[in-house]
């Protein structure tokens, strides 16, 4: 962190703004769907905003909601609220209603800074709040009693930043809810410049003359380190699309702006390999990384055969802030997450959380200076996951004795069959071993004596037809690949897996449907 600049005090927005002025304002920093933005006109536009909320009458430690696509405007609201001592809170711009409704309430968020597109779900979640904070719309279409944010006055000298200290309050990232209501985790200003030093810098080793496209957008933990913390940190270029991500949109922009490093998840790397878009070996990429789940061996292998790029697999929270465990470029090995990225410390523990011997299934504990000080308005989840300075990841590992970490699944994804646990990720790998398998997803289903079986919901390739010949062809592969009791006793092959914004697949709605359905043959 660069404490030079900021004398008396520490502002993360100052740091990573000021070290590109002083380096290269003139450098592109930003390229969104409607230009392209230098070091310093991005600074200028941070500048702006941070003045413009001030001169709303907002101060110090209030709360901004962005509610913004993916582009220089949300760059410009989240530096600029921080270097003005506000605190933003970036919301997935694919949430309901009810959920803004939730969070402007919950956060007490004084404004909130929208895109035009989503201006009426904001409207009508603050009449399901009852929120009277002020909207900003950043575009046209402001209605009375609302602002603009490009109404906002250019600023003729730079903003006075509000200095305070690095573990200060600095911004929140709301949990996506799909096990509950939203979570606000409550981040320092410290971490940011952390995450860039210890896993961009360290371990990714991302560069100053890189161009950076990430699937994960702007308002994920995700995202955020990859597509703003990361670039700016390094110096280096960042490309913003507000479209939903689609290996069409993927393909576009590594080709149309030379980006040399690609940050996925796994279902996207597989829609690209399934795709006629997915880069060739003569593309720009020189690094690929992955989080959100845990990569198979054989995609990754197949990809890396396919571009000649290797992905550097990793998993990180949205409380962390960003990537704690990690292969290393150069050394990656498929089929694990890696080790513990410099700065944090892991254990794999038991139910009474003592440490489980190499190679034993336990849940994944990590402790790092990045992580969130705790969930806003939640007590009872801030004891839950927050113990004596480590945090339950709700993730289930092996450890070797080298420290490499293969992950087995969420802790309620683990199942028990035949009196062993099976991971569900395990025999998904299996089967996405198959040449015809794109995507499967593992559930435990009861039968008639109310016994777990393995289910698999399985999406094929094109070009291949579902079938009973197929379903007794993919059980032998997986037969062949795993324990006895392991292997799918149930397939059903589907057009399209449940997911999130970021790409994971949502198991839950796979286990609440079959639930339904077993309910209503019971009938």
């Amino acid at each position: 962190m660069d404490h030079a600049s900021s004398a008396g005090g520490y502002n993360a927005a100052v740091d990573l703004i000021e070290r590109n002025l002083r380096a290269n304002p003139a450098k592109i920093a930003i390229i969104d769907d409607a230009g392209r933005y230098s070091y310093a006109e991005t600074a200028g536009r941070a500048d702006r905003c941070g003045a413009g909320l001030l001169g709303l009458g907002f101060a110090p430690g209030d709360r901004v909601a962005l509610g913004l696509l993916d582009g220089v405007d949300f760059v410009a609201c989240f530096l600029g609220a921080m270097k003005a001592g506000l605190i933003p809170i970036p919301l997935n711009t694919l949430f309901p209603v009810a959920d803004y409704a939730y969070i402007l309430a919950d956060s007490g968020a004084r404004a909130a800074v929208v895109s035009p597109s989503l201006a009426d779900q904001f409207r009508a979640a603050a009449a399901q709040a009852g929120w009277t904070g002020r909207l900003v719309i950043a575009g046209d279409g402001a209605l009375p009693g609302e602002v603009g944010l490009h109404d906002f006055a250019p600023t003729t000298a730079p903003l006075e930043p509000h200095l305070t200290t690095p573990q200060a309050e600095a911004f929140w990232l709301y949990s996506s809810g799909s096990t509950g209501r939203p979570k606000g985790a409550v981040h320092r200003h410290e971490s940011l410049m952390l995450t860039a030093d210890l896993f961009a810098r360290q371990v990714f080793g991302m560069r100053a003359d890189d161009v950076v496209y990430s699937a994960a957008k702007l308002f994920f933990a995700y995202g955020l380190g990859n597509a703003l913390t990361f670039p700016m940190a390094a110096g280096a270029t960042t490309v913003l699309r507000a479209e939903r991500v689609t290996p069409e949109v993927v393909g576009r922009a590594v080709a149309e702006q030379d980006v040399t490093v690609f940050c996925g998840v796994p279902t996207l790397y597989a829609g690209l390999l399934a795709s006629p878009h997915a880069p060739g070996r003569s593309s720009s990429l020189r690094v690929c990384l992955s989080a959100g789940e845990a990569l198979p061996q054989e995609l990754g292998e197949a990809w890396e055969a396919r571009t000649g790029v290797e992905i550097v697999d990793g998993i990180g929270s949205t409380e962390m802030l960003h990537i704690y465990v990690s292969n290393r470029p150069g050394a990656v090995r498929y089929g694990t997450t890696g080790q513990a990225v410099p700065g944090y410390e892991v254990r794999v523990v038991d139910d009474a959380g003592d440490s489980v011997g190499p190679g034993e299934v336990g849940e994944l504990f990590v402790r790092g200076p990045t992580c969130a000080s705790y969930y806003w308005n939640n007590p009872q989840k801030t004891d839950a996951t927050f113990v004596d300075g480590w945090m339950r990841t709700g993730d289930k590992f092996t450890m070797d004795a080298d420290g490499f970490l293969t992950h087995c699944g969420r802790a309620d994804d683990m199942l028990k069959v035949s009196g062993n646990w099976v991971s569900r990720g395990e025999v998904e790998n299996a089967l996405l071993g198959h040449p015809a398998v794109l995507e499967a997803a593992v559930i435990g289903v009861p039968d008639a004596h109310g016994l777990t079986r393995t289910k698999a919901f399985v999406v094929l390739k094109p070009g291949h037809a579902a079938g009973a010949s197929l379903e007794a062809e993919l059980q032998a592969h997986a037969k062949a690949r795993l324990a006895p009791y392991k292997y799918p006793r149930l397939i059903q092959f589907t057009d399209q897996l449940p997911k999130t914004a970021t790409g994971k697949i949502r198991r839950h709605m796979l286990r609440e449907a079959e639930a339904a359905t077993g309910s209503e043959a019971s009938t």
